[in-house]
């Protein structure tokens, strides 16, 4: 199916615009006191402190066997031959110098994780509201040598906290800089919901279309904005402030950009990529347009399906239908409404 066409008027390019803005309005923004009150609680276990304090196998054993979950899908024993073999590499790991140093370095920067605590159980407590058969993950928190930034399963989340290192601090993961710059703590408990949403987020797995990613991103974005209602979008989707201030200000040229060239409904993943993977700007539209600006347009899509038709969180989580989100969302850009 061909998508609508529309007419625009003149629309000035990137490079030109002088009206910025930060999106809608902000409103004063307070939690529900109602869903902080449920008996809900968060705590996470600094697993680094109490793996880099052990000091002989029988001690990593029985860290092993205190955190279950943690050793089950983090440290996957099934690709070692034996238990005896996992923790011999444990123990290479622990007497790593350069571990070491990763870990003293976690311990200076970030010595206090009360907040993300504070957050975290904030956010399960919403999501519990909205999807009452939740049952919150346990979360640890560890040095990973870099190796992954966040595991999370409906079970378990581990945080990989040498990845949120300050940006400023020179031990740093092997990431481009736009990448890197968002592994700071406050993108922490935003990255998690996200993550987090595909539990819930249904998909039409037979629609390929790019559509079909924008909707799927969109309703992802969508939940973590219902779930963290008082955080900005930026720290949800990953742009700086300036860059939302463009993209909306832009965002008549965006979508021209997407109906001109028949984009939605491009099923090749070459094409797919330019507009939803991780890059430093999305060059087909603009150099200044930031990267994965197709998750933002679907954001603002599934937003207005949501308000056009009043659907509550979890009915919206489990439609599937990408076009009847998009026809339903009534969706305009700004400046055409």
């Amino acid at each position: 199916m061909k998508p609508f066409r529309s007419t625009f008027s003149k629309i000035l390019p990137f490079s030109l615009l002088l009206i910025f803005s930060c999106g809608p309005e902000e409103q004063k923004c307070e939690l529900d006191e109602e869903i902080l009150s449920s008996d809900l609680e968060v705590q996470i276990t600094r697993l680094e402190d109490d793996f880099f304090t052990a000091n002989t196998p029988e001690d990593f054993f029985f860290l092993m066997e205190k955190h279950p979950e943690f050793t089950s899908i983090y440290l996957q024993p099934e690709l070692y031959l034996n238990q005896d073999s996992l923790v011999s590499s444990l123990i290479q790991v622990h007497q790593d110098s350069a571990m070491l140093e990763l870990y003293k370095a976690v311990k200076t920067e970030i010595p206090d994780l009360s907040q993300v605590e504070k957050d975290l159980e904030n956010a399960f407590k919403y999501i519990q509201f909205y999807f009452p058969y939740f049952i919150p993950p346990k979360v640890y928190s560890f040095v990973s040598g870099f190796n992954s930034d966040l595991v999370i399963t409906p079970e378990l989340i581990v945080i990989g906290l040498d990845y949120f290192l300050p940006i400023t601090h020179p031990f740093q993961p092997d990431l481009p800089r736009y990448m890197a710059d968002r592994y700071d703590i406050p993108y922490l408990v935003p990255m998690i919901v996200t993550a987090m949403s595909s539990q819930f987020n249904e998909v039409d797995l037979s629609d390929q279309s790019l559509l079909a990613e924008m909707v799927y991103y969109g309703k992802a974005y969508h939940f973590t904005k219902s779930i963290l209602p008082c955080t900005s979008e930026g720290l949800i989707i990953g742009y700086t402030e300036d860059e939302v201030g463009e993209i909306y200000a832009n965002e008549e040229y965006i979508w021209a950009h997407f109906v001109e060239n028949e984009l939605l409904y491009e099923t090749n993943p070459f094409e797919i990529q330019k507009y939803l993977g991780e890059a430093p700007s999305t060059d087909a539209i603009s150099t200044k347009a930031p990267g994965r600006i197709g998750r933002w347009l679907g954001w603002n899509i599934v937003d207005d399906y949501q308000i056009s038709n009043d659907v509550n969180l979890a009915d919206l989580m489990a439609e599937k239908d990408t076009e009847k989100i998009f026809r339903q969302s009534g969706y305009r850009p700004r400046g055409l409404e």
